[in-house]
């Protein structure tokens, strides 16, 4: 029973601590899929703005399986299925059910039979391991609250040199929005070294965003 229990103290002791309690309330409160597509889908957003050219540099090619981690609204794993074709699966994965729904529904009236709607949790993608090539994050990554565990569950669910693609904010006090400053947790150094930490190897960025980076990394063996 005393092995019991320092087994279960050590286990809890472990586990990794919420690096930003309560980054998703706001997803919580307002459950409105349209009120959330005025903000994301809209002429004053780069992510919206310059979509085309975003799809372009994650190199997705016909046949790949690609995840898009936070995909809210769903418009760039569309997207992503409109370029994998028949013969490629895009699993749009989202905390919330609503986001899920969203997607799963429009997927159907659209006929979109390589989309898929995945639910996950605050700390698992939720994917079969080895099931992707690519994985794609867009302004999503600061709002995990568990990176580690959430980083791991991406590398699990990557095949052999697959790669991950982050795009996120730029923040830099001084330079970043009020905004970004209070609501984005950590800098690209921070993001870069975690995301290294968890198993994958920096091998490229790119810089036409204005107020956000894009970093590309692959799966380390």
């Amino acid at each position: 029973m005393t092995r019991l229990l320092l087994l279960f103290i050590l286990t809890s002791c472990a586990a990794e601590q919420s690096v930003k309690p309560g980054i998703n309330d706001s997803f919580l409160a307002q459950r409105s899929v349209a009120t959330w597509q005025e903000r994301f889908e809209v002429e004053s957003r780069e992510i919206w703005t310059d979509r085309e050219r975003l799809v372009d540099a994650v190199d997705v090619f016909r046949g790949a399986d690609v995840a898009d981690i936070g995909a809210g609204t769903g418009f760039i794993a569309r997207m992503f299925a409109d370029r994998v074709g028949d013969l490629g699966q895009v699993y749009a994965v989202d905390l919330m059910p609503y986001f899920v729904s969203h997607i799963r529904d429009g997927a159907i009236a659209n006929g979109y039979a390589n989309l898929v709607a995945v639910q996950c949790t605050e700390r698992s993608v939720e994917l079969p391991a080895n099931s992707v090539d690519i994985v794609f994050t867009c302004d999503t990554y600061h709002h995990f609250e568990y990176p580690s565990d959430s980083l791991a569950s991406i590398w699990n669910a990557l095949r052999p040199g697959g790669r991950l693609v982050v795009v996120d904010f730029i923040r830099i006090p001084g330079v970043s929005r009020p905004f970004v400053l209070g609501h984005v947790r950590a800098g690209e150094e921070v993001v870069t070294r975690e995301i290294q930490e968890a198993g994958f190897e920096k091998i490229g960025e790119d810089r036409f965003l204005q107020e956000n980076y894009i970093l590309h990394f692959r799966k380390r063996f």
